[in-house]
């Protein structure tokens, strides 16, 4: 005799997940069209492909494929219907003719056959554009891909693009902005590497500090470390108003901005800015790619939010998708400018052009970091 507290004696419940509204209107459609076949010529925009259910897609195609019959006849004959799932079948193999009479059921007025497929043709757009979302967000961490930013900026047109087919489709509307909570950002730990390039950057802008005026491309909120934006403001702020930039002047400014009483010390700004590697150009170029991986994260995870949010129109999603895509558009032209050469004008006749003074941009950056590195720890005072 078993136990009463024997686990092969307890009931396993299973509770299949709660359709989702999309299912019912796309219920209510195909029953309106098996109950009134002509309604299908006014439903030339609606793709089988908008279905959530591949069953109901393959309906929707086998209905299109099968000659429509007589409106008259189709009443007390079933002959169309049967056509109909015979034709759905080798795509949908679990459909049975008692589903199809299901539908019918399901169908609470034939006339509002439009309505239902307008919630069909805004659900298939939240879902094609989370997938975009997806492939953005999957482009900005993928660290296989040989030029991140360029398939970054890929996805981000391809976006842009969907965004702008789904305005067409959908009729003008004054919608608002999403009100969608956007959750944080998973927060990890900062390469080292990462920080190294910033720092060697400072150091450098600071060896040459006449590459801080042509460098107009980057802000202090391009910085993974907000410490290390703080004293690149310091660089700006010194070279704006023409005075002298070195280790101890930039230290005296951090200290005017009251960067040395948030546990930055002293000796440590200037042990950062006396370890100068490469030219400010370059690392400038690696802290502004990064920057751009960041906030395309940044704009992914956030249209993944609306689009997650069933409390959003169509609109709204489009409203709200393209103003994080505008966020995106304002760094990208930073990046452009960063990485599009300027034109230099040809040497007059007679004149001896000479070559900018300063180290140039190294080859290996690895051995870089760990020269800086290295450098920047022998510097601190223990």
């Amino acid at each position: 005799m078993q136990h009463a507290s024997d686990p092969h004696t307890d009931e396993v419940r299973y509770d299949p997940p709660v359709p989702a509204p999309v299912h019912y209107a796309e219920r209510a459609l195909l029953g309106a069209l098996l109950l009134e076949p002509s309604l299908l010529a006014d439903l030339a925009q609606l793709e089988a492909e908008a279905f959530s259910s591949t069953s109901h897609g393959a309906l929707l195609s086998a209905m299109r494929g099968t000659p429509a019959p007589d409106p008259v006849r189709h009443q007390v004959d079933p002959s169309w219907v049967n056509a109909v799932l015979e034709a759905a079948l080798p795509d949908a193999p679990g459909l049975t003719v008692s589903y199809l009479h299901a539908l019918i059921s399901a169908c609470p007025r034939v006339g509002h056959a439009p309505a239902y497929a307008a919630m069909i043709r805004a659900e298939h757009a939240r879902r094609t554009t989370r997938v975009h979302s997806e492939l953005l967000a999957r482009a900005s961490t993928d660290t296989t891909l040989p030029d991140r930013a360029t398939a970054v900026l890929t996805r981000a047109d391809g976006l842009a693009q969907h965004l702008e087919e789904l305005s067409g489709r959908f009729p003008a509307h004054p919608g608002s902005l999403p009100r969608t909570t956007v959750p944080p950002a998973p927060t990890g730990d900062t390469d080292e590497d990462v920080l190294d390039e910033e720092g060697m950057l400072l150091a450098s802008a600071a060896a040459w500090p006449a590459a801080i005026k042509e460098m107009r491309w980057l802000t202090a909120d391009d910085f993974t470390l907000s410490a290390h934006g703080a004293l690149w403001q310091c660089l700006i702020s010194l070279s704006h108003r023409g005075d002298p930039v070195d280790p101890v002047t930039v230290l005296w400014e951090a200290q005017h901005r009251g960067l040395l009483v948030s546990g930055f010390a002293p000796d440590e700004v200037v042990a950062l800015m006396s370890a100068p590697t490469g030219s400010p150009e370059y690392w400038g170029t690696r802290v502004m790619e990064r920057a751009l991986l960041t906030r395309a994260g940044e704009v992914a995870r956030r249209i993944g939010a609306y689009t997650d949010d069933p409390a959003n129109t169509v609109h709204q999603l489009i409203t709200g998708s393209r103003r994080a895509l505008a966020e995106l558009t304002a760094v990208r032209t930073r990046w452009h400018r960063a990485t599009t050469p300027l034109t230099v004008p040809a040497p007059k006749a007679g004149l001896a052009v000479s070559a900018r003074a300063g180290p140039k941009p190294p080859g290996t950056t690895a051995a870089i970091v760990r020269s800086a590195s290295a450098r920047r720890t022998s510097g601190r005072t223990p």
